[in-house]
């Protein structure tokens, strides 16, 4: 199969496997097929496909990551020991694990498109993630609290593992209990990175998007969160400030005396 070929299978397998979209017309234009697919992908709920459709997913998104480029820790310079900054989409970053600010079913963003890390993670990690996320919330009976971290298997992302983990909402004022909630996101992605000797972790601004926790505030629990741990965990764990935003590149190359 061809790219294109495979891109017209996958949106046809999804469409099919659901008679509520059999009145989709597929777009002809690459960018509307592959936005058209992205969305199938947002809105499927966890269940079983075939070994077929996995088959030709994987060559699909390793050849639209290839399209992408990845980014590893190399790449990079330090800008404080072991401390990196980086402005780009950390669905390239080549780490050990990437950080996901996930929501409280853990299962990913079901919203088509949406412009929120879940949704960016999920997509380019294929279907196998929500199934996987699906398996763990299965066993917990219930929703993920914040401040604690799940992980799982990063699929066709090219870092090895995905930490899940829920920021707190902020609605009002931030409170001292808004605050030691962020503070334990970090640190338990921390730990768990500890715990399976991962040597990376790429943390994303946690809870500054949807979540609405201001930006100045968060970048500084972050950084102080993990200068405490690495002070703490003599480890060599290498740790990246993922931003997207210009805003969040400014805030932190500020805090971090680059």
């Amino acid at each position: 199969m061809t790219q294109q070929e495979r891109l017209f299978y996958l949106i046809t397998y999804l469409i099919k496997e659901n008679s509520e979209l059999s009145a989709i017309d597929i777009p002809a234009e690459e960018a509307e097929r592959k936005r058209l697919l992205r969305s199938l992908m947002n809105i499927r709920p966890p269940k079983t496909v075939s070994n077929e459709f996995l088959d030709v997913q994987e060559t699909y998104l390793q050849e639209e990551l290839t399209r992408k480029g990845t980014v590893s820790i190399s790449d990079l310079t330090p800008v404080q020991p072991d401390i990196y900054l980086w402005q780009g989409d950390i669905t390239r970053l080549c780490a050990d694990a990437i950080v996901n600010a996930a929501n409280s079913t853990l299962l990913g963003c079901f919203v088509p498109c949406h412009g929120c890390i879940d949704n960016a993670i999920h997509s380019a990690a294929g279907v196998e993630l929500r199934l996987e996320c699906s398996r763990i919330m299965e066993k917990q009976k219930g929703k993920e609290p914040a401040g604690k971290a799940k992980i799982t298997k990063a699929y066709h992302l090219p870092c090895r593992y995905v930490l899940h983990t829920v920021g707190p909402v902020i609605r009002g004022q931030v409170t001292p209990k808004d605050c030691a909630l962020l503070s334990d996101c970090y640190r338990s992605c921390l730990q768990l990175a500890a715990a399976y000797q991962l040597k990376s972790i790429a943390f994303c601004c946690i809870s500054t998007g949807e979540f609405h926790f201001p930006n100045e505030k968060a970048a500084e629990i972050a950084i102080q969160t993990v200068k405490d741990f690495k002070a703490a965990n003599q480890n060599g764990l290498e740790v990246i400030f993922n931003v997207f935003k210009d805003s969040d590149f400014e805030i932190y190359r500020r805090l971090l005396g680059q």
